[in-house]
């Protein structure tokens, strides 16, 4: 895989993002991911996994560069990837573990969101949604993700204002479990992964869906029927939106 690393620590898979310089988030990284868990999956010797990002972020959402500007048939192919890749993320078999070492921001936030814990590295760096500033509305799965795992209060500031928020907030409004100097913040997250390994793992699952369980068959259900915002995911408003987010990274 060109995007994708997967690495063993005992009984723990690192998923590592790989795609410099902010391991944005394309339609053939989405393949790759979701060809990636699947194989994770399979692998009954993998008791947990971590998901982490290369270099010094974690993953910073969709590439501005490229998927506003997508034929509609790969606009099409994406949100539908999008959604099946954020469920089995959600849904995931085995325990999560989120090894947040940068800038986790859209997409990037929302799979940091789908892990069962999340641990963030200490210092000044954005967390958060900012769809709202883009213009480019939220697929299912991405909206019932955040709505399960988010407080109202938090769910609502971070969607309707786009603002970023930094990692001192994230831990106080629950959205990071922990935070450590980042040479330790990988290192960290493999131990609590170590440690979830070991529970057994159907009750483990079952308790997953006891907990997650609404959430994903609204999701399911909703992909069944047609993703309604295919027909107005991204439009020349949101386009123009990416084109001023990207003028405004430049300056």
């Amino acid at each position: 895989m060109e995007f994708i690393r997967v690495e063993r620590v005992g009984a723990v898979a690192v998923l590592t993002l790989d795609r410099p310089p902010v391991n944005a988030i394309d339609l053939e990284i989405l393949k790759e991911a979701d060809a990636a868990m699947s194989e994770l999956y399979a692998d009954d010797s993998i008791g947990a996994i971590v998901l982490t990002g290369a270099g010094r972020c974690f993953c910073a959402g969709l590439d501005l560069k490229a998927v506003p500007f997508y034929g509609v048939e790969r606009q099409h192919e994406y949100i539908n990837l999008v959604n099946k890749v954020i469920t089995e993320t959600f849904a995931a078999p085995r325990p999560t573990v989120a090894a947040v070492n940068g800038p986790a921001n859209a997409g990037g936030f929302i799979l940091m969101i789908c892990c069962d814990y999340r641990v963030g590295a200490e210092g000044d760096y954005p967390l958060g949604v900012t769809e709202a500033r883009v213009g480019i509305p939220f697929p299912v799965s991405t909206l019932e993700v955040l709505r399960q795992e988010l407080s109202h209060p938090v769910f609502r500031r971070l969607l309707l204002t786009g603002v970023n928020q930094t990692p001192d907030r994230a831990l106080e409004w629950g959205i990071l479990d922990e935070l450590h100097p980042p040479a330790d913040v990988l290192e960290r997250a493999i131990a609590v992964a170590t440690d979830m390994a070991s529970l057994p793992r159907g009750p483990y699952n079952r308790i997953k869906r006891q907990v997650r369980g609404g959430a994903i068959e609204r999701i399911e259900s909703v992909i069944a029927g047609g993703e309604p915002m295919l027909e107005m995911w991204i439009t020349d408003e949101g386009m123009a939106g990416a084109a001023g987010m990207l003028d405004s990274v430049k300056e």
